[in-house]
């Protein structure tokens, strides 16, 4: 087939089967299409006896330009052979399940009763979907039985340990309280309202003994601010004042409250049981609405301590601008800990801090020091002598562990790919989410620690792609390089599809935003890699400094000079690929968003090596976006420390705007029209200087008000659009056109039907 790369490439229907009954000859390149189909798998929930796993499979529909949700069984002992499902509602969702505790049956949260608005959202806990309500259903099957009709729809819900209730909140967030259910006769029971509070009530959860629900609410509740939204007067007032959050705690025998906390000066945000019962780790927030935006990207808090028999409550921190963690309490019932940067000092990479519960006033010991890397409490081994977490491991993401009397980090897994891993709280069992450059996102369970780091001791669950099996992928590796100053860096090279040594290929540059994150061994990388590498391109992500998984001082070299050597190391990383004989230097483009339009932005007033460049919500000018944006502090540590008002110049010596003369560079960019983070008049004056200069420029912008483009079908045509740029003016062919994006409805109009296995 000829290259032709601002289209898409079509097949008439998905192939779909397992790797081992797909052969080379079937295989075609993947297209940007493809990667809009791809269903996810999630709400993993295994039974009691960690026999069985529940787990929600989310299918696109992209004629309808929406998605669907059914829940599947697996057995986690067979595997993914063994999966079938459940649930089976053309247009509507189910989500969430839940096991009983007897695991004779389990609870879902469905919109399959509500009107046709509200079927494609599977959060059960956002406004859309108000209408969610439970439904009980066997694991061996039949029908399902409906067990709510709250007014508004159902939010949250869990069973209590002991097994004897289902408690549930319902209602507007405005109106939230809790209502709950007899496991016993589940499906003819009548819900009995929990809460009667005077206010909403936000977060909450069961106590272990199952005789105790925990929440949080707001102290009062602005009734006029209420009623003006209700009448049309809608205007938002930044730093809006809000009444401080308690938390309450309520017995479900006799119904009675009891509040918890009372500090007007601080706002409970989240908190933590204890097992036995006896403490609850509580972190909040200043209420002061101005004090609170100094590190309001953060929303950072101190911790408290609440002796529930005593009603005692402990200042555990009191640090100005950091955030610690949730506390998180040993089985043992005598030790805590939390996760909050080194020392205290806001920046560094995280570690533990552990106390004695009983301690009080006493010192937290810190621990983790060994480890170049973030080191946080994910879960507690049952002795209370280990603790395990997750965490990057320069191309990849891996499972650690950290001796709590020694602090020594012990990495659990060694895998070239990414993973998280969890621990099942009753069964004991962890569950694994997986990806690695030719496997998307699936799930996979072990039965012990002791067979975490094992891969061939795991069972999968889940592989809601197979159909990947019928694309030809390329082939990813890490690599380093040495940077200008002698530093090695690292990142993943994505070959062409049908690579051969000694062949020169076009070079697409796909930089990572954050800056503070990395791209790793997963699946399709680098904002569609696998799509370029199927038309012919290598694809260098580059984990350049400032970027995490490589180190505190690599996360941190860019604090004062934001682009110097983040770019040398970008380039750097092009004439090492040069070198080995892997690109034509003469092809090239880069492409970023966020933090990574940030550096292709400074690439684009830096050289003009590169034949074309996309960039996606990235700054030009440090000074403006500085208010522009939703957040401050750490802008201002990453360009030296001072507030811009104190100081322009460093803030103006790293905008690019200020080079912009130098521009030569054809250059696309992206837009959110309401980007909170990078917004949208970064992008004007960007486009504006271009149009200004002479130099070739599209600009795209696209509804929402996220950072993110919000929608798939925008998506889409944000890849096919950059990539024809791409096309343009690094292989001189083609340009973008709007029939390329329409085909995409036409070629493809029975995908609902061909694309599910």
């Amino acid at each position: 087939m000829p290259r032709h790369s601002f289209t898409l490439r079509f097949a008439v229907g998905l192939i779909v089967g397992t790797a081992a009954t797909v052969s080379a000859q079937q295989q075609r390149p993947m297209d940007f299409l493809d990667v809009q189909l791809l269903r996810t798998a999630g709400s993993l929930a295994v039974s009691p006896d960690g026999q069985w796993v529940l787990y929600a499979l989310t299918v696109p529909d992209w004629k309808e330009a929406r998605s669907t949700t059914d829940i599947w069984l697996v057995s986690a002992t067979r595997g993914v052979t063994s999966e079938r499902q459940l649930t089976f509602t053309k247009d509507k969702s189910e989500g969430s399940p839940a096991w009983s505790a007897d695991g004779k049956f389990f609870v879902f949260a469905s919109n399959r009763d509500a009107p046709s608005s509200a079927a494609s959202n599977r959060d059960t806990t956002s406004s859309a979907a108000r209408q969610n309500q439970l439904y009980v259903m066997r694991p061996d099957g039949g029908e399902s039985q409906k067990i709510t009709d709250a007014k508004d729809g159902v939010a949250q819900f869990e069973f209590t340990r002991d097994g004897k209730w289902l408690v549930y909140s319902a209602g507007k967030a405005e109106d939230r309280q809790l209502w709950m259910l007899p496991a016993a006769g589940i499906d003819g029971a009548t819900p009995v309202q929990l809460t009667k509070h005077a206010t909403p009530l936000g977060t909450w959860s069961v106590s272990d003994d199952g005789r105790t629900v925990f929440f949080v609410a707001p102290d009062s509740v602005d009734k006029d601010d209420r009623e003006r939204k209700e009448k049309k007067f809608t205007a938002t007032l930044r730093n809006q004042p809000m009444p401080p959050n308690s938390l309450w705690s309520i017995d479900i025998a006799s119904k009675q409250e009891k509040r918890l906390t009372n500090d007007a000066t601080f706002s409970v945000s989240a908190f933590s049981l204890s097992k036995d019962g006896r403490w609850a780790g509580v972190r909040a927030i200043h209420n002061d609405r101005y004090a609170r935006n100094i590190t309001e990207e953060s929303d950072a808090g101190d911790l408290w301590l609440v002796n529930l028999t005593s009603g005692a409550i402990e200042r555990l921190t009191n640090n100005v601008d950091i955030g610690e963690s949730n506390l998180s309490f040993a089985p043992d019932g005598k030790t805590m800990a939390f996760s909050a940067e080194n020392d205290f000092k806001y920046f560094r990479d995280s570690r533990v801090f552990i106390r004695g519960i009983e301690d009080r006033g006493g010192t937290w010991r810190e621990i983790g020091d060994g480890f170049d890397g973030d080191v946080t409490v994910g879960w507690w081994s049952d002795d209370s002598r280990t603790i395990y977490f997750n965490d990057g491991v320069r191309a990849t993401n891996q499972l650690l562990s950290i001796d709590v009397a020694s602090g020594k980090v012990t990495q659990v897994t060694h895998e070239k790919a990414t993973i998280s891993m969890s621990r099942d709280d009753r069964s004991k069992r962890l569950l694994i989410t997986y990806a690695d450059p030719k496997t998307p996102t699936s799930h996979y369970t072990v039965a012990t620690l002791a067979d975490a780091g094992d891969r061939s001791k795991w069972t999968r669950l889940t592989n809601p792609n197979p159909q990947v099996a019928s694309l030809a992928l390329g082939e990813a590796e890490e690599i380093t390089w040495k940077s200008k100053d002698g530093k090695m860096v690292g990142g993943v090279l994505l070959k062409p599809v049908g690579y051969k040594a000694g062949q020169r290929y076009p070079l697409i540059v796909a930089i990572h935003g954050g800056p503070a994150g990395a791209d790793v061994l997963g699946f399709n990388g680098g904002y569609g890699s696998q799509i370029y590498a199927g038309d012919g391109y290598a694809v260098l992500m580059p984990n350049y400094r400032g970027s995490t998984n490589y180190g505190e001082q690599h996360r941190l070299d860019i604090v004062g000079d934001y682009f110097k050597k983040g770019y040398e190391d970008i380039m750097s990383g092009v004439d090492y690929l040069i070198a080995q004989g892997i690109v034509d230097g003469t092809k090239m483009g880069a492409l970023g968003w966020s933090a990574g339009g940030h550096w292709s932005n400074w690439i684009l007033v830096s050289t003009d090596r590169f034949k074309s460049i996309s960039t996606g919500a990235g700054t030009m000018n440090w000074i403006s976006m500085f208010a522009q944006s939703d957040v401050q502090r750490n802008r201002q540590e990453y360009l030296g420390g001072k507030l811009p008002y104190e100081d322009f110049e460093p803030y103006w010596k790293q905008s690019p705007i200020r080079y912009i003369k130098n521009a030569k560079t054809p250059t696309m960019i992206h837009v959110v029209d309401g980007d909170p983070r990078v917004p949208r008049p970064q992008s004007e004056e960007l486009h504006m200087a271009l149009k200004k200069l002479g130099v070739p420029t599209e600009f795209f912008v696209y509804p929402g008000n996220t950072h993110g483009i919000p929608d798939p079908r925008n998506r889409l045509l944000k890849s096919v659009a950059e990539k024809a740029w791409m096309d343009k003016w690094i292989l001189g062919k083609g340009d973008f056109r709007w029939r390329d994006v329409l085909k995409t409805l036409e070629d493809r109009a029975v995908l609902t039907s061909t694309s599910n296995p």
